[in-house]
């Protein structure tokens, strides 16, 4: 018989996701933690924004902190950021998959000197 211990991260009574180690339940319980910051000064600032979206957009700036803290910082878009959006612009320019398929895709990537 194998012994499994588990790491749940509940919230309000209600079981939010199952990790397989503290550090990853730490990280997600912290992660809540900003969502919820985010989402009581997002209804605070803004009250004609019903529960729902509060939460939403709460979940979406802790999701993606870092790339909130290089905006915050720079006033700039993060490199990962305008990658993803050159890449989804260079799909909706593509051939035909008839086409695209005959020759092998190279992917270039920047790479920033430190």
């Amino acid at each position: 018989m194998a012994v499994e211990t588990k790491y749940v991260v509940v919230r309000k009574g209600e079981e939010k996701m199952t990790f397989a180690n503290k550090k990853d339940a730490d990280a997600w319980d912290k992660m809540l933690d900003m969502a919820d910051a985010f989402t009581d000064w997002l209804q605070q600032h803004q009250p004609e924004l019903d529960e729902a979206q509060a939460e939403a957009l709460g979940m979406l700036l802790a999701e993606q902190k870092d790339a909130v803290q290089h905006i915050l910082r720079t006033s700039k878009l993060p490199d990962a950021v305008k990658e993803d959006a050159v890449e989804s612009e260079e799909v909706a320019i593509a051939e035909p998959a008839e086409e695209s398929a005959s020759a092998p895709e190279k992917k270039v990537r920047a790479v920033k000197a430190a």
